[in-house]
């Protein structure tokens, strides 16, 4: 029989069957043999051991069409991240990597700031104007009051959708709002360190509607790029495009080259200085991890 993961916690896999039941299952010794280990999202094979508790066996992990390593998750279509405008304070080098990660996956990715209620009109310009070239659509919303709830629902339609982002931004509640069967802890913001504690604790696959899927994630704080060349790094940022076949030279990297229309096009408002700095960080970070 198959089914898919939604749930995997301890060693034990909840897989929703075929059959519309939910199975508690564990994995056969030969995934650990083969370095194979089963994912939330993951379309798989079972055998049922017991029929009335509802128990068996994950046989076999069907072809996956991607697979992300953080937040775990197999079969992904699209992404929505999620970040709160104000309380915390957007970090958005942070944001910048998980972008980056989904390029390099080709996965689609949907920005969404939350908690717009507690900051200006002003600061939520210059985030749209910041990330209105990046390739990924930019939506804001307010689920304490219920502000941009449907337009959300709307995305995800149809699609599984795994949801990031730091702790304390609302993803819980963004969760809660989308749908009633699975109810998330939602956690308060410390203000000590100006961040959230971490509510949700494992990677779970939601059912909202028929072929619509919703995986939250545990709160991230930190993302490492594994692998990365600077070449990867510099083609991940698209507001380059545009302008990259214009440089002297064709492998231009953007940051000290001379005559570079990259540079020329920041210079002249034309891209996103904070997307740019957070890019040349970036690009030195992979520099220096290379070199040892």
């Amino acid at each position: 029989m198959q089914g898919k993961i939604i749930k995997g916690i301890g060693g034990f896999y909840y897989v929703h069957a075929e059959d519309g039941a939910l199975y508690e299952c564990r994995a056969k010794g030969i995934f650990r043999k083969d370095g194979k280990k089963p994912l939330v999202g993951d379309d798989v094979e079972i055998s049922v051991i017991d029929a009335e508790e509802r128990t068996g066996n994950v046989d076999l992990l069907l072809p996956r069409r991607n697979e992300l390593i953080r937040p775990a998750a197999a079969n992904v279509d699209q992404a929505l991240v999620v970040f709160a405008a104000a309380a915390p304070r957007p970090n958005l080098n942070l944001l910048d990597r998980f972008l980056i990660m989904m390029r390099r996956q080709n996965i689609p990715v949907i920005i969404c700031f939350n908690k717009t209620d507690l900051t200006t009109q002003e600061e939520l310009d210059r985030l749209a104007a910041i990330y209105r070239d990046c390739g990924s659509a930019v939506h804001f919303l307010c689920v304490a009051q219920d502000e941009g709830i449907a337009e959300i629902q709307t995305l995800l339609e149809g699609k599984t959708t795994v949801v990031a982002g730091p702790s304390g931004v609302g993803k819980s509640s963004l969760t809660n709002a989308l749908q009633t069967s699975v109810r998330m802890e939602v956690g308060e913001i410390s203000r000590r360190i100006d961040r959230g504690k971490h509510t949700t604790r494992h990677t779970e696959l939601i059912v909202l509607r028929e072929n619509t899927y919703f995986l939250d994630t545990p709160g991230f704080s930190s993302l490492y790029l594994p692998g990365f060349t600077p070449e990867e790094l510099r083609d991940c940022f698209c507001e380059f495009t545009p302008y990259a076949p214009n440089c002297r030279f064709q492998s231009c990297m953007h940051i000290s080259e001379p005559d570079c229309a990259v540079k020329e096009a920041l210079a002249e408002g034309k891209i996103a200085r904070q997307r740019y700095e957070n890019y040349v960080l970036l690009a030195q970070e992979l520099r220096e991890r290379k070199r040892y």
